[in-house]
């Protein structure tokens, strides 16, 4: 007889359990806000690391390559945001694999959960900011379980530039923006009418035509958070930010990445060999057919514990859990 998966979450220490209205309210706006989900001593690795690179940033005033397309080339050239330091540091590689964080993920798209991408936003007055876009068009996994987690290092506001949503948006598909290799999580030539669009992320809504559909949704709100806060929001739901307009203020922040771990993810930061980058991606929770990484600063991760794995709720009807005995011929 085969062997039965238990999708159950191991116990521990200051767990934090979904309500259901939580769960519902994500799968129905895209969003949700767990409010002090994590304490000032949980983020405080964070925000040093935060301060220490906003220190030693190498050249704060070099400016892009003209010839760069990327409507976020000057945020990069400045080095105001930095991808993927939980491969760097082991504050950032805690901070991703906190497991108050991995309870949400888990109950809004696991049990299994890989994490994907770290990002670390400084965003000093002046800068920053980033046009209408949907997550899963740059990180894309089959099936697509993308979501991610923005946890506030300090407070986040309309002044110094905290995310914008569009309620309800998630709804809609992926919209594939011309000359990045399609973007595509759908399948190609499922939709009769899925336009490509152009200049996703870019600041001005009117070059970036994805603001053409976020026009059909009520106007969009902002998403204040507190120190601690995070927020999680479905890949596709159509979210911004906009330049810090403070002159004294930054806006620190740490964003993280997840996808449910049965996803097959034809993706990775920094590269890889063969067909896909599971085998870069580390599982947080739960358990995979597919390969993986562990924490490479040893943070602790709680995995399924593979001797309660055959105790598995079983299907109505027969003890064995079929529906009926092989090979039981119906009554005429």
């Amino acid at each position: 007889m085969g062997k039965f998966y238990v999708p159950k979450s191991r116990a521990r220490d200051n767990r934090y359990l979904v309500h259901v209205k939580e769960y519902t309210h994500y799968h129905k706006e895209g969003y949700l806000i767990v409010r002090g989900l994590l304490s000032r001593e949980d983020i405080a690795g964070l925000y040093e690391l935060a301060e220490q690179s906003r220190l030693n940033r190498p050249k704060p005033d070099k400016t892009a390559d003209e010839d760069n397309a990327d409507p976020l080339k000057e945020e990069f050239a400045k080095a105001t945001r930095i991808h993927m330091l939980s491969r760097l540091h082991p504050a950032a590689e805690r901070g991703m694999l906190h497991p108050r964080i991995v309870d949400v993920a888990e109950a809004l798209i696991g049990p299994d959960i890989y994490a994907l991408q770290s990002m670390l936003f400084l965003n000093p007055p002046g800068k920053g900011g980033q046009g209408w876009h949907q997550d899963s068009c740059y990180i894309r996994t089959h099936p697509d379980t993308l979501i991610g987690a923005w946890i506030a290092l300090e407070e986040a506001d309309e002044e110094n530039g905290c995310l914008w949503v569009v309620p309800g948006s998630n709804h809609e598909p992926v919209y594939p923006p011309d000359g990045m290799g399609g973007g595509n999580v759908h399948a190609l030539d499922a939709f009769g009418d899925l336009n490509g669009v152009r200049n996703v992320s870019h600041l001005d809504d009117d070059v970036n035509t994805l603001s053409k559909v976020v026009a059909n949704y009520p106007p969009p709100i902002p998403v204040p958070l507190s120190p601690g806060d995070v927020l999680f929001f479905h890949s596709h739901l159509f979210h911004r930010s906009y330049p810090n307009r403070t002159t004294d203020r930054y806006r620190r922040s740490y964003v993280c990445h997840y996808c449910n771990a049965r996803s097959w993810v034809p993706w990775d930061h920094d590269g890889f060999e063969g067909d896909s980058g599971n085998y870069r991606q580390i599982l947080a929770r739960g358990a995979t057919h597919h390969p993986y990484a562990e924490p490479v600063f040893g943070t602790e991760v709680f995995l399924a514990d593979e001797e309660e794995e055959s105790n598995s709720v079983t299907m109505m009807g027969m003890d064995n859990g079929m529906m009926m005995p092989m090979g039981m011929e119906k009554d005429e």
